[in-house]
């Protein structure tokens, strides 16, 4: 048994545990989304040579505090969710040698927060975080969040920004513009920036469409 699998085995369920009957912020940030996060974070962490013993519990853990998207609190909701997955897994027995870069990894994975990365671990949570922003899965979550939030899809006087500066508080769309577009460019890995290009192809093609689609 490989050390991931006694991670998956042992502590994985806990984590679970640990976040069942914290309620989800939004339609973006739930259980999928973790589990997606998870998922690719693993998978960039066997291609960067990342220790599983950071990168699980920093993925699981990334969002144990609820911040919704429009709080003021948001800049330092990744702190904030630090603090509290610290302390469960101080409380839990995780072994001590992993903490600092779990919280690390947790505090730096904030597109808000603008915290660097200095650890490879801390660089692919942060890369499979918003990976999840991109692609199919983040075209349906920003449109997603952005209803919850009673956002339109976009502005018909200019949907695509190219008179205006893009504000995402009012148009779902504009969220493209102000963030969306521009991960491919923040990512920390190899890894995690050709799989940011292929998922921002996806949504450029899709911008495209829906512009033939709603016209000039």
């Amino acid at each position: 048994m490989t050390a991931l699998d006694r991670l998956r085995q042992e502590w994985e369920p806990r984590f679970i545990a640990f976040l069942d009957g914290h309620p989800d912020p939004d339609p973006g940030h739930g259980v999928a989304h973790l589990r997606r996060v998870v998922a690719t974070a693993l998978q960039l962490a066997e291609e960067e040579g990342a220790r599983p013993e950071i990168v699980l519990p920093a993925a699981w853990l990334h969002d144990c505090v609820n911040v919704p998207k429009d709080s003021p609190d948001r800049p330092r909701a990744s702190r904030i969710a630090a603090e509290h997955a610290l302390r469960f897994l101080r409380d839990a027995g995780y072994a001590e040698q992993f903490l600092e870069g779990i919280a690390h990894a947790i505090e730096a994975h904030s597109y808000s927060a603008g915290i660097a990365p200095r650890t490879v671990e801390a660089k692919v949570v942060q890369d499979a975080d918003r990976l999840d922003a991109l692609g199919a899965i983040g075209t349906a979550r920003a449109i997603a969040v952005g209803a919850a939030l009673g956002r339109t899809l976009y502005q018909p006087e200019d949907p695509f920004c190219e008179r205006r500066a893009p504000d995402d508080r009012g148009a779902s769309l504009d969220h493209f513009y102000t963030k969306l577009l521009k991960l491919a460019g923040t990512m920390q890995t190899g890894a995690g920036r050709r799989e940011a290009m292929r998922r921002t192809e996806f949504m450029q093609a899709f911008l495209l469409q829906l512009r033939r689609e709603i016209g000039p």
